[in-house]
């Protein structure tokens, strides 16, 4: 099994290959697959009921039409309390991405990294410029909102992207953040707050912005179905957004875009509401009793997670991609190693929230992978820095180029000067507060990069009564050998925080450096080209229906029991 099943991941690009492509070159019957902690998906959920329910009606699900999208997307709407007019249903988060990339994505759209693959992929595809804002592996890869504005306003960038929480580390960010982050880039043609895994966070009781959304012109809020209900095979999801913006995608829809087994789930979700709410109880618990067990392995990191998976550092020494295949082949344990996700490298890995008895089994399994027979000594810690490798050379120097530190470095000496030279990676430089555009022409490799504008006089900052509210930071990751994880404290409502009204909700934020102009490659960010290692660049092989008491609403879909 090991050689040809290994070797499917070494040809899958951002992403891992199929359960279907493994069964095949594995040989392995149906159910006999290996325990899955790679898929992020529900694993309580739906019922065995449910799917036997769904097999008694198999012949008529494959073998007529669905309904319209109009009349699933009714059913959809009802359960979760939403105006149809604000939604748009598609088959999978991915199909609506592609086209919010073809339809309202206009040259350049800004994405914290590491995240979900479509979000850099996507829009490279169709000759968009990404500019991908790194998170920082020495701060727990928590995003910083003001940075990543600023980041934004310095490069120009019209669309904007946020994971929350975020794939594959898991970071949040609170609704009230989001809202006034939203409001600081009114100006921006399109943000994007992909939910996909909201469902299963649980630091506040409403952790949606879909209301927010449906106000505003330029926002659209991206929610997973798949992998709430644990159906990814099914392949739907939805968005929300103003009447205008959802119904531009609506209309681009092919009329049975969903098919007969998403219409048939709909449908049966009104009779199952307690069941799923009581799915996203245990997945939650599950993930706090997997975080404990798995920081006690010496040297293992995990990082604070509000998805339905944790991202771990790998101890000194061991390769994700190594442990990876011997997972599978030696314990029968599927994992995702990130070493082909830009922004990370082949020392962390993903793992999915499953029930106790499969972890026991991948705790089993990563002890001696990790540590031979059994444990060891402790491996030690990893020295300070902050280390970075996409697995892919070009991308990895153009990172540490142009987005390593959101912008090349000017000091206050330099200032004046052109940009100096960029620093090496894994030299472990924080992002800096904020960083002025020089103006300077630079080259990387052979793609010769525009002249960056003149300097913007910037104002006095901001001295309005009350600054702008930041979500409390998340607790360092968990250290080595480190105890059961202690819960964290219940968040202040946001009601009981006193905010008086902005003079403006652009205030927090630098002003901006005015729109790139149509087709400037970049201020400093990165082509398609240029990523992908074309131009002659390298790369490198990475080794009746319920009411709102009995169903979540969209803004706290999940939190009731």
């Amino acid at each position: 099994m090991s050689g040809n099943v290994t070797s499917l991941f070494r040809s899958t690009a951002a992403h891992s290959p199929s359960m279907a492509a493994l069964a095949r070159e594995s040989g392995e019957t149906a159910g006999a697959g290996p325990v899955d902690f790679c898929i992020p998906c529900n694993p309580y959920f739906p019922t065995p009921a449910m799917f036997d329910e769904m097999a008694g009606r198999l012949r008529d699900i494959i073998t007529y039409y669905p309904s319209s999208a109009d009349t699933i997307t009714a059913e959809l709407c009802g359960l979760l309390q939403l105006p149809p007019q604000c939604v748009a249903m598609g088959n999978g988060s991915t199909e609506l991405i592609t086209w919010i990339d073809h339809l309202l994505v206009r040259e350049s759209l800004a994405v914290p990294v590491p995240t979900f693959g479509r979000w850099t992929d996507q829009p490279m595809e169709t000759g968009k410029r990404v500019d991908m804002f790194p998170l920082q592996e020495s701060s727990g890869f928590t995003l910083d909102l003001a940075r990543y504005a600023e980041f934004i306003r310095a490069r120009g960038t019209r669309a904007v992207v946020i994971c929350n929480p975020n794939n594959p580390d898991g970071g949040y960010q609170n609704k009230q953040a989001l809202v006034q982050f939203m409001d600081a880039m009114a100006d921006r043609d399109l943000v994007v707050i992909d939910e996909s895994f909201l469902e299963f966070a649980d630091a506040e009781a409403e952790p949606s912005v879909v209301q927010e959304a449906m106000l505003r012109p330029n926002v659209v809020v991206l929610r997973s179905l798949g992998k709430n209900f644990g159906l990814h095979g099914i392949r739907f999801g939805y968005l929300v957004a103003n009447p205008a913006l959802a119904g531009r995608v609506r209309s681009m829809l092919p009329k049975w875009n969903l098919n007969s087994f998403a219409e048939h789930v709909v449908f049966m979700l009104r009779d199952h509401g307690a069941e799923y709410a009581q799915s996203l109880h245990q997945v939650r618990r599950d993930r706090l009793e997997m975080s404990g067990q798995l920081a006690a392995l010496p040297g293992l990191t995990v990082y604070p997670s509000q998805g339905n998976f944790l991202f771990v550092r790998l101890p000194v020494g061991a390769e994700g991609t190594v442990v990876r295949d011997r997972m599978l082949t030696e314990h029968r344990v599927l994992v995702r190693e990130c070493g082909n996700k830009i922004g990370s490298s082949s020392r962390f890995l993903r793992l999915v929230v499953r029930p106790q008895p499969d972890v026991r089994r991948l705790v089993s399994g990563m002890e001696q992978v990790l540590y031979g027979a059994g444990r060891g000594a402790a491996v030690p810690e990893p020295a300070a820095g902050n280390g970075y490798s996409s697995g892919t050379a070009a991308v990895d120097r153009l990172m540490s180029e142009t987005n390593g530190k959101g912008m090349r470095a000017v000091t206050a000496q330099n200032a004046p000067a052109a940009i100096g030279a960029a620093p090496a990676v894994g030299t472990g430089t924080p992002l800096p507060a904020a960083v002025p555009v020089a103006a300077a022409a630079a080259t990387v490799g052979p793609v010769p990069m525009p002249v960056a504008a003149p300097p913007v006089p910037q104002p006095a900052p901001y001295q309005g009564p009350v600054p702008v509210p930041q979500p409390a930071p998340y607790p360092q990751p968990v250290p080595a050998a480190a105890a059961l994880p202690a819960p964290a404290p219940a968040p202040v409502p946001v009601a009981a925080v006193p905010v008086a009204p902005m003079a403006s909700p652009m205030a927090a934020y630098p002003p901006p450096t005015g729109p790139t102009p149509p087709g400037v490659p970049a201020r400093g960010g990165l082509t398609a080209a240029q990523v992908r290692g074309t131009n002659g660049l390298e790369s490198v092989q990475a080794a009746g229906r319920p009411g709102p008491q009995s169903w979540p609403n969209a803004a706290g879909m999940g939190q009731v029991g």
